[in-house]
């Protein structure tokens, strides 16, 4: 089979999805299930050119060169534009308020044809949960308190919300 020979013991019949995590960084990859004999798995060259580990082949290990929070950079903050206008066609420049911070922040109002997403008390618990970084929890709770806030979104008391 690694020599690119039909494995002996029948053909791949099944794929597999799996996500798993190592050094704190969790990847998930389609695994092909057959017979290999020996060996506990192969990894492919679609796996080594997504995950481009570094591959000490004396010592038989394989060590992922993971981006550390340190090589993350914050942009610097920008001074404000003193012609929001300037580069803007003059025939949308009556336009400009709605693109506003101001303008953003307002829901419509409400219409007669509204419709309300009712949530089942007790409906079925079949929502993947999944994993975020600290900067990705730090974004995501500022992003809920700012849409909190502006009123476009409301606090649900349930344990699990799942639309779907």
């Amino acid at each position: 089979m690694l020599d690119g020979s039909s494995p002996k013991t029948g053909r791949i019949w099944k794929k597999v999805v799996l996500q798993f995590t190592y050094d704190g960084h969790t990847s998930t990859h389609e695994f092909l299930v057959s017979p290999i004999g020996s060996h506990a798995a192969i990894l492919g060259i679609k796996w080594l050119e997504t995950e481009k580990p570094e591959i000490n082949w004396p010592l038989r290990t394989l060590t992922f060169p993971i981006p550390t929070p340190e090589s993350a950079y914050i942009a610097q903050e920008e001074e404000a534009n003193n012609n929001p206008l300037e580069g803007i066609p003059a025939q949308y420049h009556n336009f400009a308020k709605v693109f506003g911070e101001e303008e953003f922040n307002k829901l419509p109002p409400h219409r007669s044809y509204d419709i309300e997403i009712e949530l089942m008390e007790e409906g079925p618990l079949n929502s993947p949960l999944y994993s975020m970084t600290d900067a990705e929890s730090v974004t995501l709770k500022q992003w809920l308190e700012d849409e909190l806030r502006a009123g476009k979104i409301r606090p649900c008391h349930r344990t699990l919300t799942n639309l779907g």
